[in-house]
């Protein structure tokens, strides 16, 4: 009863978990050095961003202030409105980075596929009075930008900050929050509001965080938690055939659902043009490939007195703790591409460490078990041989 409770509070802990978070500041208080004033600003989502700004409809001019702070020396920032898309392909962007001699460059450069390297062009809007400052760790990008109004006011916005090598600018992050920098914002009504709030933007990110879940409680909890049920349960005589039952019925639940996350993921995939991530994916492919080989290996499980039984032991064993070990590596992997909150890594975490320490408790008690139990049957056999000498003699 205390390991089933024990296990149960570790999923309980991982699906139920609360998470609380907050921006260290806010566009509404800010003051620029230049005293320049905007009638609108909003605190972007991800990435330290905020955007101040002030649409003229008569004139269709938006001016914009777009800051990125605790930006590390070496960076650059792109701040872009998508006429055509909620994604980068498309993006009209305005990029800025600080140069050697200490002066900030900026300039336009217009997206067309994903593998740009932001190469300078001009946009589909007019753009002026472009400029740029980086001082204390903060990159602020001023530009008035042409922008008649349609779509009932709503723009599409990205925003991007990525690394230099000299004053050549590498591909961002496709990770965490690189992956999240994307938002609507309407300029009549001054509010903005993260893709992933709605739309397209939305669908994929609940995509993201079923596939995580999914295979998070199948792959790297359901499945270490049979392998410890089939280990630890079987030494026990009252147990008797249970803990196969129990066994398989945890491996196939957890092979079911992880199909399922391994699946959307999949589909994640095809969905994310451009978005590689190799090494997740071969461990995920990997993975599905060897499960499903230990899932129809039990259609061929030979009788237990079968010559064959101790090699169908040993493959059987190998596999699956390959299966445990690959799976707890890529979920850690999902998790550093995802970029959640820190508390679904420790949640996740604490679980393994505590799967962790229940099974080296299980395993010492195991071999204690089998000792005595081997001391007690060979002390019966020599008091079986000794009473029978005692007769023969008598």
């Amino acid at each position: 009863m205390a390991k089933s409770s024990t296990l149960l509070l570790c999923l309980s802990v991982f699906i139920f978990i609360i998470t609380e978070s907050s921006l260290a500041q806010t566009c509404s208080n800010y003051q620029f050095s230049s005293n320049s004033l905007f009638e609108s600003c909003n605190d972007l989502p991800v990435l330290d961003s905020f955007l101040h700004y002030t649409y003229d409809s008569s004139s269709g001019n938006l001016q914009v202030a777009y800051r990125h702070t605790n930006l590390s020396p070496g960076k650059w920032v792109a701040w872009a409105v998508n006429p055509t898309s909620t994604g980068m392909v498309g993006a009209q962007a305005i990029v800025a980075y600080p140069i050697s001699d200490g002066t900030v460059r900026a300039y336009t450069s217009p997206i067309s596929s994903y593998q740009t390297s932001l190469q300078e062009g001009e946009l589909s809007f007019n753009v002026s009075e472009l400029s740029a400052t980086y001082q204390n760790n903060e990159m602020i990008v001023f530009a008035t930008l042409g922008l008649p109004l349609t779509n009932g006011g709503n723009i599409n916005t990205v925003w991007q900050d990525g690394s230099l090598s000299g004053n050549s600018l590498l591909p961002h992050p496709t990770s965490g929050s690189n992956i999240r920098s994307v938002s609507t914002l309407n300029l009549i009504s001054g509010t903005s509001a993260s893709t992933s709030g709605g739309g397209a933007g939305d669908s994929k990110l609940k995509k993201r965080n079923i596939h995580g879940i999914l295979n998070a409680v199948s792959w790297g909890i359901m499945m270490p938690i049979g392998a410890i049920i089939a280990r630890y349960l079987r030494v026990s005589k009252s147990a008797g055939p249970a803990w196969f039952y129990l066994h398989v019925t945890c491996q196939a639940s957890a092979y079911i659902i992880g199909v399922a996350g391994w699946a959307t993921g999949i589909k994640l995939g095809s969905e994310s043009e451009g978005i590689q991530f190799s090494t997740h994916r071969a461990i995920g492919i990997a993975l599905f490939c060897l499960a499903t080989v230990q899932v129809f290996a039990m259609f061929l499980r030979p009788k237990p007195e079968h010559k064959y039984r101790l090699y169908w032991n040993i493959y059987h064993h190998t596999v699956g703790y390959t299966v445990i070990v690959l799976a707890v590596v890529n979920i850690f992997k999902g998790l550093d591409i995802l970029n959640p909150e820190k508390q679904w890594r420790n949640a996740y975490t604490a679980i393994i460490v505590t799967l962790g320490l229940v099974a080296a408790v299980l395993e010492g008690f195991t071999w204690y078990v089998v000792i005595k139990r081997g001391k007690a049957e060979e002390s019966s056999k020599t008091s079986q041989l000794g009473n029978g000498g005692r007769s023969q003699y008598a």
